[in-house]
């Protein structure tokens, strides 16, 4: 996935909940999934590129960490993963 297929913060904001996304680091690092909007919050799992992520329509900004994060279902599970990396 390259970074013209990321979804920026503006799209990010018309998203109503269940749209379906997908964990794009741009790199082959995983992406944290946590348990609140937040990198002081614990890792409750990680997270390969490419994988299918629901969003449930709940956007905060973590001004500690100067980004935006997503609240999302994943794996039967619900936590949180930075906006900036969930594709399209």
């Amino acid at each position: 996935m390259s970074d013209l297929n990321r979804i920026n913060d503006e799209a990010l904001d018309e998203v109503v909940g269940g749209a379906v996304r997908y964990v794009d680091t741009g790199s082959s690092k995983h992406a944290a999934l946590r348990n609140g909007p937040g990198t002081g919050f614990d890792q409750i799992d990680s997270l390969k590129n490419g994988t299918k992520v629901n969003t449930t329509g709940r956007r905060i900004f973590n001004e500690d960490d100067d980004r935006y994060f997503s609240e999302v279902r994943v794996n039967g599970q619900k936590g949180w993963i930075a906006s900036s990396i969930i594709g399209d």
